[in-house]
């Protein structure tokens, strides 16, 4: 009765945070409080056991790190200057705003990214007559990709590498870096072909561009300078963290504290919490406490078993099953609540001899990244572009996204298989 119940529980949430109807941190609450109404686990299990703390803690300190950052204008001074130094000219403009996205969602996070870079694009578009769908496409395909590049990029990247203790913010770097940076020169090579009619020079005012003081952006206050060596200071701890031996969340929480010492007399600490994206942590424990659910039922187990009995436990084609259908299920969900129900299966894969699983965990952050560039609801970063757009009377068709997005995601996810099989099956098959 219980698998009933939880396969069902978390199956009708899924289907009501897919749809978007119901705000989805509010549906994964409510799924979470049938679980433990219906006794499919306790009260202490679901705080103690299945809802992941560290994640929570590292997502919330990053938030605080970017949200104080923001208000010093930093961000949007480096996107104008940038804007400047091409000159407005469209293609160079289309390459810098990807480039852009691409290092700060690696260095950021790639909803944090979007969020400041997208109404910058919206605006320099508009004011140079460019069309913004190219421009906006680009920036939620180097979200994706560079958000795959490191553990801090991508919301799936940090809960797997909360899951995994030796999966370091250097190990991310060493082995998802690479096909990052290998996906971002293959999406330029085909996006801007595709848009060469539409990226010709713009019937707007560059002279009003050029004439913009960037600087004026940026507010010079001691809080500008504490932002920028606290932020340098964090991003050296995870760097550095396989020789401090601190736990990645205590580094991200002590820079987020000291920050918040160090600005508390210029913003208000009220202010800062304020603009904490408290939606996405509390639906990250919904998530959490529904997946907990499924593996409480023992339908987690039968799933890992399931998967092992498809590919007959063979370990190069278990990675590539993993790869494929994480990607094509992120394309079509998101990939957050996907990622959070396939570490556990991941997880059980030791208890039926699979002793090495780096490359699978791998092959799962790969999948889930750049599977969500399949459509407006594949990832977090996707959602938000879109409102932005939206907002801006910019609207993207999901369709016209889903027709660039779904071919791109079949693209990305061959040449994944090739990286994959070369840098881990082949020499474990050898």
């Amino acid at each position: 009765m219980d698998v009933i119940l939880a396969g069902v529980i978390f199956a009708v949430s899924y289907i009501f945070i897919m749809t978007e109807k119901i705000n989805r941190a509010v549906v994964a609450m409510a799924g979470g409080t049938l679980l433990l109404l219906t006794g499919i686990y306790s009260v202490n299990d679901v705080f103690t056991s299945y809802i992941d703390w560290n994640t929570i803690a590292l997502l919330f300190s990053m938030m605080v790190l970017i949200s104080i950052t923001e208000k010093t204008g930093l961000f949007s001074f480096i996107a104008v200057r940038f804007a400047q130094q091409v000159r407005g000219s469209p293609v160079p403009l289309l390459m810098g705003v990807s480039i852009l996205t691409a290092i700060g969602s690696a260095l950021l996070d790639n909803v944090t990214t979007v969020l400041i870079l997208a109404p910058i694009v919206l605006k320099i578009t508009k004011q140079l007559g460019l069309p913004a769908f190219p421009y906006l496409l680009v920036v939620i395909f180097s979200s994706n990709i560079g958000g795959a590049a490191t553990l801090i990029g991508d919301p799936p990247n940090i809960m797997i590498g909360q899951a995994v203790d030796h999966l370091t913010f250097l190990s991310f770097l060493n082995h998802m870096a690479p096909v990052a940076l290998i996906m971002f020169m293959v999406m330029l090579v085909v996006v801007l072909p595709l848009f060469r009619r539409s990226l010709r020079t713009g019937n707007g005012n560059t002279e009003e561009l050029m004439k913009a003081d960037a600087s004026a952006y940026l507010v010079r206050s001691p809080m500008l300078y504490q932002s920028i060596a606290v932020l340098i200071m964090t991003l050296a701890g995870f760097l550095l963290q396989p020789f401090l031996h601190i736990d990645l969340t205590v580094i991200a929480l002590s820079g987020a504290v000291l920050l918040l010492l160090l600005t508390e007399k210029e913003l208000a600490v009220e202010h800062v919490f304020s603009q904490v994206e408290w939606v996405t942590l509390f639906f990250f424990i919904g998530l959490f406490a529904l997946v907990g659910g499924l593996e409480s039922a023992g339908i987690i187990d039968e799933l890992a078993r399931a998967i092992i009995l498809w590919t007959d436990g063979d370990f190069a084609a278990t990675a590539l099953l993993i790869l494929w259908v994480s990607g094509l299920f992120s394309g079509v969900v998101d990939n957050i609540p996907f990622v959070a129900a396939m570490i556990p299966v991941v997880e059980e894969f030791e208890g039926y001899g699979m002793v090495y699983l780096d490359p699978i965990w791998w092959s799962l952050a790969l999948g889930a990244c750049l599977g969500g560039n399949a459509t407006l609801v594949g990832a977090s970063a996707n959602v938000v572009v879109a409102g932005l757009a939206e907002g801006a009377d910019q609207k993207i068709s999901f369709i016209r996204f889903m027709l660039y997005g779904i071919p791109f995601v079949v693209l990305s996810l061959a040449v994944a298989t090739v990286y994959i099989y070369i840098r881990y099956l082949v020499p474990y098959i050898s």
